[in-house]
């Protein structure tokens, strides 16, 4: 990905270092329910507060000051590329401004809106103060424990995590939490798969934007994103957590899914291709 030349965000909050308090871990088979749960975009609640407190970098190799300050050169500039991708958007589309969202950097563990947040869990999307909140070690645990390295893989991740944002704000997200609270378990595990393939339909949809106004892709970059997509369906989370698959308890989609709703969002560009609630199937 040619990230090097584009804007930095203003709208980072660099809580890297500061003391975050005691991250929820509760060993090996917690943080892949974890990552299971809400590796992407879920609801941090559900797990934030579970398992036994350990420091927040216990067991955790350090990135080097040099690799730390490029991971968040990288994180400003895929986060300005998205503020510029959606302010075109909304006001081509609706007529409307951007509200950008902020994204906090963090080590181990931090405080959010929606509870704490922790490394074990991923990135994540807080619509209660309309933040991401990344530690940017996930970087290494999607390229070595994941399978899916590269830079655009990476800004797949963020991308999607905007995407929730742009979910929330056109309401989306308040109406699916309405629907859930009326649904029976199964039914709200749909809807929930239905809203995060929507968000990586919306990462792809940014990915052609971005692409078409400042060709910011390069050889192989969408296939990094593709594999990423694939890497963290549920259907492989829960293969690796569990050594069998429920599909009734997905909350993300498969890996199929995932990867299919993302190439669906940078073949086309187009935000109305994204509906994944006016499909009978996913």
């Amino acid at each position: 990905m040619k990230w090097q030349s584009s804007r930095r965000s203003i709208n980072i909050d660099d809580r890297r270092g500061m003391p975050g308090g005691g991250a929820a871990i509760g060993g090996i088979g917690s943080i892949l329910l974890a990552l299971v749960v809400a590796l992407l975009g879920g609801d941090p609640s559900v797990v934030l507060e579970r398992g036994v407190e350990v420091g927040p970098n216990d067991g955790a190799p350090q990135a080097s000051s040099e690799e730390s300050d490029r991971s968040a050169e990288f994180v400003a500039a895929v986060l300005g590329e998205t503020e510029d991708t959606w302010h075109s958007i909304f006001q081509s589309e609706f007529g409307a401004p951007y509200q950008e969202p902020s994204l906090v950097l963090y080590s181990g563990a931090t405080q959010s809106a929606c509870g704490r947040g922790q490394a074990a869990m991923g990135p994540f999307y807080c619509p209660a103060d309309q933040k991401v909140y990344l530690d940017t070690s996930f970087f290494r645990d999607l390229q070595v424990r994941l399978g899916a390295p590269g830079d655009f893989a990476q800004a797949y991740v963020i991308a999607h995590e905007v995407g929730h944002h742009v979910q929330n704000l056109l309401g989306v997200s308040s109406q699916v939490q309405r629907a859930q609270q009326q649904a029976s378990e199964t039914q709200a595990n749909e809807l929930s798969v239905r809203l995060e393939l929507q968000a990586d339909c919306f990462a792809g949809v940014w990915a052609n934007r971005a692409q078409r106004s400042r060709e910011i892709l390069e050889e192989g970059d969408i296939e990094e994103a593709l594999n990423a997509a694939s890497q963290i369906g549920d259907d492989r989370l829960q293969m690796e957590a569990q050594g069998y698959v429920t599909p009734d308890s997905f909350t993300h989609g498969s890996s199929e899914q995932r990867a299919e709703w993302f190439y669906r969002g940078i073949e086309t560009g187009d935000i109305n291709q994204c509906n994944t609630f006016d499909v009978d199937r996913i």
